[in-house]
């Protein structure tokens, strides 16, 4: 099939990497000369396990390239998806701009009927206002759909080949036609997709079928105890900006989500939970300390450092007078972007150690898991260990010696009369 995608964001290039690795004949278009002459040279502009390999085969074998020219991606398409950035407002709720001003772009180039996919993360009823925007500015006839993306940034790839559903919001049966052949190589082993005619205590105040969510939500394996790890809170651009948009719905509705407030309010609390456990260990005195921070991206297996945990941490320390030595696998060069030489970045998550007096742990890479603690308490000033992501087992760390303070479990000290946050 002949597939357009309007945005080479992480969504954007990892849709259509994945489309074209299945036979389709992908056009990907994006206001961003530079990133277009680059992905044009072979070169990749994210980190992403397993897209590289797809990326370049599917450039060789010609299935998918890259453009400025928005006009001949929409001629070539039977289908277009709209993988666009929406960022959240000062008030929360999700900026459509991006997707009403492509909508109006595409509408003025239209050579036939298309199917339109919103891939990005909206809030509901954006598909009627991108329809609005195609029958004010054309007469050729578009479907508009909703197709939202479930991929996890670290494993996208397989999420987006093998995925546990596949979840499309039309009630047009030429659109319905179409997205299950197209899909239709990506659930052969019987996971299903599934058309819901409306997306949306809310969905009564918007029209939706909460049925139909409830059959949504309940197909993703996500859901489960895979996922309920203790930590210093959850970060990356989706989860984020999705809860507060949710939040800014219900506000438009007369509806107080009270526990969707709480979580934005508690997650924002447990950002700084271990710099407030760090600072308490040091009688609030850190001025003139050197601390090591391993981890930087919101989680392992990308280089995302959107509303990472790591960069809130940062901060705190710097305010208090402190400096940092990081090392993250992926993550380092965006952030410099942010701290640039306000701290300093190691080679390796050995190196971020020499010299500091304690280490901060705030991402669960692999590589972090079963360190040489003889050569750390070598480099370390003190064996002190603040670990965000509850890496290390509480008997090993006793039995070494360390003053280990993790989350939600025993406090491991060298003196054993410490309360669960003090000296």
């Amino acid at each position: 099939m002949k597939i357009a995608v309007i945005g080479t964001g992480y969504v954007g290039l990892v849709t259509g990497t994945c489309l074209a690795e299945t036979g389709n004949d992908v056009i990907c278009v994006d206001i961003n000369a530079s990133k277009i002459e680059k992905m044009q040279q072979g070169e990749l502009p994210i980190y992403e396990p397993g897209l590289e390999l797809l990326f370049h085969r599917n450039i060789q074998q010609g299935r998918i390239r890259f453009t400025m020219n928005l006009q001949s991606a929409v001629e070539h398409a039977e289908i277009i998806f709209m993988a666009l950035p929406t960022p959240p407002g000062e008030d929360g709720a999700a900026d459509l701009s991006y997707i009403l001003g492509a909508a109006k772009d595409i509408a003025a180039l239209l050579n036939g009927y298309k199917v339109i996919v919103n891939k990005s993360t909206v809030p509901v009823g954006t598909a009627d206002k991108v329809k609005a925007v195609f029958e004010s500015h054309t007469s050729i006839a578009v479907d508009v759909i909703s197709n939202p993306e479930f991929l996890r940034e670290g494993v996208a790839v397989e999420d987006f080949m093998k995925p546990d559903r596949v979840v499309i919001g039309t009630s047009s049966e030429r659109a319905k036609k179409l997205m299950s052949e197209l899909y239709a190589p990506y659930v052969r082993q019987g996971n299903p997709v599934i058309f819901m005619d409306e997306i949306a205590n809310l969905c009564e105040l918007v029209g939706a079928d909460v049925d139909a969510v409830r059959k949504g939500i309940g197909t993703d394996e996500r859901i489960g105890k895979r996922f309920l790890f203790p930590g210093i809170g959850y970060g990356g651009s989706c989860f984020p900006k999705d809860v507060q948009a949710l939040v800014k719905s219900a506000d438009e509705n007369e509806y107080n989500f009270e526990i969707l407030k709480s979580v934005i309010t508690v997650n924002e609390k447990q950002k700084v939970i271990l710099a407030d456990k760090l600072l308490h260990y040091y009688d609030n005195e850190i001025s003139g300390k050197h601390f090591a921070l391993w981890g930087l991206s919101f989680k392992p297996e990308t280089d995302d450092i959107r509303e990472a945990p790591a960069l809130y941490l940062i901060e705190t320390l710097l305010k208090n007078g402190a400096t940092v030595s990081v090392f993250d696998p992926e993550g380092q060069e965006n952030v410099k972007s942010v701290f640039n030489n306000r701290i300093s970045y190691a080679e390796n998550h050995y190196a971020a150690l020499e010299g500091a007096d304690a280490l901060l742990i705030a991402t669960e890479w692999s590589l972090f898991r079963n360190p040489d603690f003889e050569k750390m308490a070598e480099l370390l000033k003190e064996k002190v260990i603040f670990d965000g992501r509850n890496l290390f087992e509480l008997e090993k760390m006793t039995e070494l010696g360390y003053y280990y303070n993790s989350i939600g479990r025993k406090l491991i000290a060298m003196d054993e009369t410490l309360s669960v946050f003090g000296k």
